[in-house]
């Protein structure tokens, strides 16, 4: 039986091929991408798993309160994981970890045989300082050491089957054991245990591990600030475990407790809160961890259903608008005993056919769609069916779930038409009386493209504002990069003296950040104004007395920091000096702020600048001349030279003097305008994915007009012919056809328009500075789909009204 309904299908099919098609087609673009994006979403909410008591790790993360303003960051506070094992109860593990020197990489030398130089790994990621209840909070094998012993002491390192593979090939797990490694020519450390690599989806991406105790043993002791309760750096991270029995909530009290017991001064403005292991890969990326983006995964799944929608919509207009052509053949099935079920189950196996060509489609353009969304795609998703099981199981499904969404409504329709009326040539009149039911899927397809095209007009237009606003500092034609962390505290200052020298080099200045960061950098600054203390969350960024004219930062007030190897005075911005109730910036000039135990004189008032992207409002912000800890450099290239391979030249020149001084480390350098775009990275990607869903979506729905027009051109063939006897120009015959839809794509209009409104004014909300929502875009990207539909029109009104009359009306 059902081998005869795929026969009669695939005859349908053959006979009619251009309605068919368009099914197929609409249908293998709404499968393909929500197999795409599916493949997308179910990756990232794969991550970290497979940890036994997972429900019960957390990590530490930071909320800090300020200006109005309030930040959130994973980064932890140093001492506090040696202050909670000790003081606290109900943690069945606590698990430090720290970046190798506050940085992602580190060079790594191993030790050769005599008379041959030692291997040397300039550049190597993946290290992190930890200690050994590491491997109680994850399920690594042990394939030489113990987990138990391994990191209790200084000058331990455990590491992966790879890296050890990487470094002794050759070796056993146990023959690696007791070999030297030297990180950065100063900690040299033995290897003490090798585990097997994680092979499932997680955070915890490390490949060397060194002991925790190491850092007291050195001089890591400072730049790690482990006894520092005030102060943080985005390179440390702390995880927990909670014992069985104790809460969430009671821990955070816990731990907020121990910070304010420990925190030197006034009552900070810090809260610590726990974040599940199941949230840790969706928020607060660092720079060894990628992040996703949940509303962005809900988005990609969203468009996936909109574009199922789309094709599902696509076939029930097409199939009920051709069903008074089947109508004597269901009449004769009826008349020969058929019942409804029967015929039920025909269509549905016709739409399951119909449903597994788009499927075998979709997986043919499956490539071309994971290149569209590449920008989505991570570097771990591979897209192989045979050794995807799950996907494979999601196929099906989609297949099953497709079908029965776009085919059971015709289904019904179809097999309800009545023998009687077949035969009294009735049904085409009761299909008419039912076109609602078509025009209100038509005007549904239009709705959801034209959100589409507003909501990717308005995120544009924001974008282009963010990147274009004036942000308070010159950003085009400045490189930055960081010189390594060095014993010889003279190396920057001579790099600034070897840069200064090329001629291609407009200016150069050394210190800390630049203007703007994606990341805060706060200090802890107090200001009395002879009633009470204010406590201001400030940003602190320091430099050589350059910065500012490389940056073309402008004074308001006052005067510019003296050189100094020390902060001894400060100059503050316009926010903060209104902060400390100065209505008239000059005002703060002589003042002091409290550092570190030392009162430093304010010495100038800068112009505001936006230290961060337009999501937040400009907060307050000190700057201070600091040689001493500084190793990042500002360098500016001459702009109006930009395309006479100056800045080629000076890239060249600045990379052999970068490795004259620091001869093992690799030059990477950033473009400090290309950083800023960056900022907005989520919503170009936003802008990115809208683009190809809106072409996706207008695709669709306009392959869905123009099999109507083709099926209403098609059934009014010999009223076009009359007309066209009667006197009816080819202008008048096209807008006949043509006026019904077009008032279907406007009344479409007048329904997205409010709606993509109201979703833009939300996600604008998210901007401390935003663009209008001008009143023009929206008209704008209305005309343009009226223009798009007319041209789907134009294809085929344009060539029915122009066919000749004596075609059509021969049968008469």
């Amino acid at each position: 039986m059902f081998a005869h309904y795929f026969r009669v299908a695939f005859r349908n099919f053959w006979r009619n091929k251009i309605f068919s098609g368009i099914n197929i087609l609409g249908l293998s673009i709404g499968i393909s991408s929500a197999l795409v994006l599916f493949l997308i979403a179910y990756y990232e909410f794969s991550f970290d798993r497979f940890e036994k008591d997972r429900s019960h790790i957390y990590r530490v993360v930071m909320e800090v309160r300020g200006n109005d303003q309030v930040n959130y960051t994973a980064s932890a506070l140093a001492p506090l994981a040696e202050a909670a094992s000790r003081e606290l109860t109900g943690l069945e593990n606590v698990v430090p970890l720290m970046q190798f020197q506050g940085n992602t990489k580190a060079k790594v030398q191993l030790p050769a045989a005599a008379g041959a130089p030692p291997d040397v790994y300039k550049s190597q990621p993946g290290i992190i300082f930890t200690s050994q209840q590491y491997f109680s909070l994850l399920p690594y094998q042990w394939l030489a050491g113990s987990a138990a012993t391994a990191l209790s002491k200084p000058f331990a390192v455990v590491l992966t089957q790879s890296r050890a593979e990487q470094y002794f090939p050759g070796k056993t797990a146990q023959q690696v054991i007791g070999k030297t490694i030297t990180y950065n020519d100063s900690i040299r450390t033995t290897v003490a245990g090798v585990v097997h690599d994680l092979d499932e989806h997680t955070f915890f991406n490390a490949a060397e591990f060194i002991s925790l105790p190491t850092v007291a043993q050195t001089n890591l002791q400072d730049n790690f600030m482990m006894h520092t309760w005030n102060d943080w750096m985005s390179y440390s991270q702390l995880f927990i475990q909670l014992s069985h029995g104790t809460t969430q909530a009671a821990m955070e009290k816990s731990l907020n407790q121990l910070l304010h017991r420990n925190y030197n001064g006034d009552a900070p403005a810090l809260t610590l809160h726990l974040q599940p292991l199941s949230d840790v890969h969706f928020q607060y990326e660092t720079p060894e961890h990628r992040t996703a983006h949940k509303p962005t995964l809900f988005g990609l799944l969203a468009i996936a259903a909109f574009l199922l929608l789309l094709g599902c919509i696509n076939f029930i207009n097409l199939t009920t608008a051709h069903s008074a052509q089947r109508a004597r053949e269901i009449g004769i099935r009826k008349t020969m005993g058929s019942m409804r079920p029967q015929l039920v189950t025909q269509f549905l196996c016709e739409t399951l056919f119909i449903t597994t060509l788009a499927t075998m489609l979709s997986i043919g353009i499956m490539p071309l769609l994971l290149n569209i969304f590449r920008h989505f795609i991570p570097d771990g998703l591979h897209a192989e069916l045979l050794q995807q099981p799950s996907l494979l199981v999601f196929l099906l499904l989609l297949t099953l779930g497709v079908s029965f969404l776009a085919g059971f409504y015709p289904a019904m329709v179809l097999s309800g038409f009545k023998p009687v009326k077949v035969l009294k040539n009735q049904v085409f009149t009761d299909q008419t009386n039912k076109a609602w039911v078509r025009k209100t899927l038509t005007v549904s397809q239009f709705v959801i493209a034209q959100f589409f095209v507003i909501a990717t007009v308005m995120v544009s237009k924001q974008i282009h504002y963010s990147l274009q606003k004036d942000l308070g500092f010159r950003k085009d034609a400045i490189v930055n990069f960081s010189a390594p962390y060095d014993t010889a505290r003279n190396k920057p200052a001579l790099l600034l003296q070897k840069i200064k020298a090329i001629p291609e080099i407009q200016q150069a200045s050394l210190g800390f950040l630049p203007p703007a960061t994606d990341g805060p950098a706060y200090t802890n600054i107090l200001y009395n104004d002879g009633k009470q203390d204010i406590n201001a969350n400030v940003q602190i960024r320091w430099g050589d007395t350059g910065f500012l004219r490389l940056y073309n930062i402008q004074l308001v007030a006052g005067r510019n920091v003296l050189q100094s190897d020390t902060i001894k005075e400060f100059l503050v911005n316009e926010t903060y000096a209104r902060i400390m109730h100065f209505t008239n910036p000059a005002a703060a000039v002589g003042h002091m702020l409290l550092f570190n135990g030392k009162q430093l004189p304010i010495v100038g008032v800068m112009h505001d600048f936006h230290e961060q992207s337009l999501h937040g409002a400009i907060g307050p912000i000190v700057f201070a001349a600091n040689n001493s800890h500084s190793n990042f450099f500002h360098i500016l290239l001459y702009p109006q030279l930009q395309n006479m391979h100056t800045w080629t030249t000076a890239l060249a020149e600045l990379e052999l003097v970068y490795k004259q001084v620091y001869p093992d480390s690799d030059f990477e350098y950033r473009f400090f305008d290309e950083e800023i775009a960056r900022f907005y990275a989520a919503e170009q990607q936003t802008v990115y994915l809208l683009k190809w869903a809106t072409g996706l979506a207008i695709l669709i729905s306009c392959l869905g007009l123009f099999g109507l027009v083709i099926f209403t051109t098609t059934t009014r063939k010999k009223e076009i012919g009359i007309r066209k006897v009667l006197g009816a120009s080819v202008v008048q015959i096209v807008s006949i056809l043509s006026t019904d839809f077009l008032k279907l794509v406007l009344i479409a209009f007048l329904i997205a328009a409010p709606a993509a409104w109201w979703a833009v004014y939300h996600w604008l909300q998210d901007f401390a500075y935003r663009t209008t929502m001008s009143w023009w875009v929206f008209a704008l990207c209305g005309v343009a789909m009226l223009v798009v539909a007319l041209l789907t029109l134009s294809l085929q009104t344009i060539r029915a009204a122009m066919t000749n009359p004596v075609k059509s009306l021969r049968t008469e």
